[in-house]
């Protein structure tokens, strides 16, 4: 299991807008093949957003990148965003969800 940590920066204003993109985009997410869960956090000031997706590897990450759904939101988020993500990989090491 892998997770991705995207940090993106927004343009000032546009917060709503890039977020209920994002929410299409992540609803979309979850019903890719190896997809387990995500998170999209905004700090308490500024217009930043970190996406936290974990999947089961890293191939199932790069096909969703190939799919369209990804394709069309990955445009319309890039209007929104002020300067290139800032993409970071981990290994989940502990994953601890309510049984």
């Amino acid at each position: 299991m892998a997770s991705i940590v995207t940090n993106v920066q927004l343009r000032e204003g546009r917060e709503r807008d890039w977020d209920a993109v994002m929410r299409e985009r992540m609803a979309a997410a979850a019903r890719q093949p190896g997809w387990i869960g995500g998170q999209l956090l905004e700090p308490d000031a500024g217009s930043s957003r970190t996406i936290v997706g974990t999947w089961r590897t890293r191939d199932d990450w790069q096909r969703w990148h190939e799919d369209p759904a990804f394709t069309e939101t990955r445009r319309e988020l890039d209007q929104l965003t002020s300067e290139p993500e800032q993409h970071t990989w981990y290994r989940v090491v502990v994953d601890v969800r309510p049984t």
